[in-house]
């Protein structure tokens, strides 16, 4: 390759078990760390339905994924996968706008969720340094490439793992000696706790479905993948199987030790739980734990939205300039100028729960069109081999997204909208200005 020649291909690092651990990764992260709490909050002592509901919606659109990953295996995501269905530039710009704005929502949250945990035992240090730093350290890493990221992704992912096996077990062995039911709620509910009923549950689901968020992130990387037609659709079910039945479980587990209203208050529920289960196990351990969760999902973020806008340009949907490879690393680094202010500003200017509802409102209704374009694709493009589903499995997958949305807050609705009339307006410039 010449010195200051641009790369013509993203390099392929991925097999399936490290696919696999990235996707564990991706999922795994603050949406247990920190959003169980404010679940609890919604569905009470069935956090645990709320977490399970969340995960058969996530299931069903994630066959719909494991289908057009295998069937479009390339950069670029739910957009590509919009573009291939309908072929119309102004609705893959949109949809592939509000991914990049769900990526970069969830990456202001889990900032805010990381200096929070950081506070917990550094006390003093401004949330905006520590933001800030945070945030310069990824990009520094998703510049060196995928292989580094890599690398940093598994290191983090079995220490997140190791702290939801330490939740597992602690809580496991309070319960065995007798410690469960201190934490179950009061016969009635109180003042602050909504009745446990299927609407409260669903509420609860609605943002549990931010922990699930991630396995869509594979195809996002499905060019870096080694035989992807084969691997993508499998590293998306074990992904989400695995991290589905650590959630229901550690949801049971939690609200077996702590009550509904005690995880609702908490700021680092999970550590409340090790604590109450088991006082001498060392704070700090567990909230250096917590923090490499965290930082690994951002990390994972930003790679997608990296990857993202490099998918889009490559398809000629965004300016050509945001599709250039640098000429050693062979990573999309231009696009890191659009997402660190970006981010940055989201992170200063939100709450986590509100932030990680919006999150989950906007990436469920681009589920919603995941699903549509699959059945418009399989409608048009039959054939015969490859991964496939049933039509019935993206018109279930549909359906149960929209009943998530609908049970969404009212707010996040509103910034949801607010982020499409941004697009909207973009993209309205965008045509005037490639007609003069």
């Amino acid at each position: 390759m010449e010195p200051n020649a641009e790369a013509d291909s993203l390099k392929r690092v991925f097999g399936l078990p490290t696919l696999v651990i990235y996707g564990v990764g991706d999922i795994l992260g603050a949406g247990i760390y920190a959003v169980i709490g404010k679940i609890a909050g919604l569905s009470g002592s069935l956090v645990w339905v709320s977490f399970l509901t969340a995960m058969t919606v996530a299931a069903l659109t994630a066959l719909s994924y494991a289908e057009l990953g295998s069937r479009v295996p390339q950069s670029g995501g739910v957009a590509t996968f919009i573009h291939r269905a309908f072929r119309t530039d102004w609705l893959s710009i949109l949809v592939g706008w509000l991914m990049f704005c769900t990526c970069l929502v969830s990456m202001a949250t889990l900032s805010k969720a990381f200096a929070g945990y950081l506070n917990a035992f550094a006390p003093g240090i401004p949330a905006w340094l520590i933001i800030l730093a945070l945030f310069s350290a990824l990009a520094f890493v998703n510049f060196r490439g995928m292989q580094e990221s890599s690398a940093l992704n598994i290191f983090c992912t079995a220490l997140e793992v190791s702290g939801l096996v330490i939740v597992i077990l602690v809580s496991t062995l309070f319960i065995i000696g007798g410690g469960a039911g201190t934490g179950n709620p009061p016969a009635s509910p109180g003042p602050n706790m909504p009745a446990i009923g299927w609407t409260a549950i669903m509420q609860g689901a609605a943002l549990a479905f931010y922990a699930f968020i991630g396995f869509e992130d594979i195809v996002n990387v499905a060019e870096e993948v080694k035989n992807p037609e084969r691997n993508v659709p499998k590293a998306i079910l074990f992904a989400l199987g695995i991290a589905g039945v650590v959630y229901v479980l550690v949801s049971w587990l939690a609200t077996n030790v702590l009550s509904p209203a005690e995880l609702s208050a908490s700021s680092a529920p999970l550590l409340d739980v090790v604590r109450r289960s088991q006082p001498n196990f060392p704070a700090v351990v567990f909230s250096l734990i917590a923090l490499f969760a965290v930082l690994n999902t951002a990390l994972l973020n930003f790679v997608t939205a990296s990857r993202l806008l490099f998918g889009m340009s490559r398809e000629g949907l965004l300016p050509a300039w945001l599709g250039k490879l640098h000429p050693r690393r062979a990573t999309p680094y231009r696009t890191l100028l659009i997402i660190l202010p970006l981010a940055i500003f989201l992170a200063l200017s939100g709450t986590l729960q509100f932030l990680a509802g919006t999150t989950a409102t906007l990436i469920l209704a681009m589920f919603c069109l995941v699903n549509i374009s699959l059945l418009v694709i399989k409608r048009r493009e039959p054939r015969a081999d490859g991964f496939q589903v049933p039509y019935l499995i993206p018109a279930l997958a549909l359906i149960s997204n929209l009943v998530l949305v609908a049970f969404a807050s009212r707010e996040s609705h509103i910034l949801a909208l607010g982020f499409t009339g941004i697009g909207m307006l973009l993209i309205l410039l965008r045509n005037a200005v490639s007609k003069r």
